[in-house]
């Protein structure tokens, strides 16, 4: 079973009991994870219902690439929950001594390094679905423009949680050139942000006409 298999044969309402539990995961990576597969699944949804011919190609194209998203956003949330666990253990080890110590710090630096990566695949994954939905706009199912919206709001909020998942473990990671090219992975939230709003207020602007 691949790592996102279980997660989404689980019911919603299981994963938000965990989430809300005195649990070290899921958390704020796993929840970002979620928030881009809802986009994706609101672009592969407004593509199955665009039937005009004319763009075929291009619909599928991009049904394709959010299904494929989709599926990539859950096996990052199984991994966060994997990786956070691992952060969580490593707090846990003795640190007595020095040599306790130094073993602990290498430790968790080892483990923080390894749990900004789910989050930053789903950055990755945030833009390129506000991609899809910026291409997808054009010639979306006049009736399901504002699921485009709803994509794009559901990547930005991805966006900002895993660019905080990947910050709040930056401090733990000794090595610099890992720590620099993670805090330029996570600034791209600034600009999908604003990506996202304009594609809201093209929407808004198409549902005033």
């Amino acid at each position: 079973m691949q790592p996102g298999e279980e997660l989404d044969e689980q019911p919603i309402g299981e994963f938000l009991g965990q989430l809300s539990a005195r649990l070290p995961a899921p958390g704020a990576g796993a929840t970002a994870a979620i928030e881009a597969a809802l986009a994706a699944s609101l672009i592969a949804m407004v593509g199955r219902f665009t039937t005009d011919e004319h763009h075929a190609e291009l619909v599928r194209e991009i049904v394709a690439a959010a299904d494929a998203r989709r599926d990539a956003c859950l096996d990052a949330a199984a991994a966060d929950q994997t990786a956070f666990s691992a952060v969580a253990a490593a707090m846990k080890m003795p640190r007595d001594t020095a040599e306790e110590r130094d073993g602990r710090r290498r430790a968790l630096a080892a483990a923080q390094l390894e749990a900004a990566q789910p989050p930053r695949a789903v950055l990755e994954a945030a833009v390129e679905l506000v991609s899809l939905a910026e291409r997808v706009l054009p010639i979306a199912n006049r009736n399901l423009i504002s699921d485009v919206a709803a994509a794009t709001a559901a990547a930005r909020a991805a966006a900002s949680t895993a660019r905080l998942a990947v910050e709040t473990n930056l401090p733990g990671i000794d090595d610099e050139g890992a720590r620099t090219e993670l805090t330029t992975a996570a600034a791209v939230a600034d600009d999908l942000a604003r990506r996202a709003d304009e594609v809201e207020e093209a929407v808004r602007d198409m549902m005033r006409r």
